[in-house]
């Protein structure tokens, strides 16, 4: 199995857990002489071997990730870092950008007037810098994904 194939079916599993997690508490009570719409007992049991299966793949897919690298030479532990980080700064900065624009219109001169305290156009090329950076980044991550085997 390919790691990109193990991220889908982690996902697969995330989402199956949650399913399992309202059904069960849609179980859990009901009213006097009614019967759950179904088994609590059997739903966990389902909610526990999908926990199970889930933990080793997770475990596989972390052991895959600190093994296999990229092309530039980075693991793909190091390379989801620096994505993470990529992701935050852009973030951080596209913040700043919007909070520049909160400025709201002045009806007369003795109201308080507001200035920017910051160069939008110069966080404005930093964030397509960062946007482009973290494309190529997520392309080569995805790339390896596809070509990697899970351990």
């Amino acid at each position: 199995m390919k790691l990109a194939e193990a991220l889908i079916l982690r996902a697969d599993l995330q989402n199956r857990i949650q399913l399992l997690r309202t059904r069960l508490m849609q179980s859990a009570t009901v009213q006097e002489g009614d019967a759950p719409p179904e088994d609590p007992a059997t739903l966990l049991a389902d909610v526990d071997s999908s926990i199970t299966e889930l933990q080793s793949l997770v475990a596989r897919i972390n052991a895959t990730n600190a093994t296999a690298l990229l092309p530039d030479g980075r693991s793909l532990t190091q390379a989801l870092a620096a994505r993470d980080a990529l992701k935050l700064r852009r973030s951080v900065l596209q913040s700043v950008v919007e909070a520049t624009s909160l400025t709201g219109p002045r009806y007369s001169k003795s109201e308080v007037r507001f200035l920017r305290t910051v160069d939008v156009p110069a966080l404005q090329r930093q964030l397509d810098a960062l946007a482009r950076e973290l494309r190529e980044l997520d392309t080569a991550i995805q790339a390896t994904n596809w070509s990697i085997d899970l351990v």
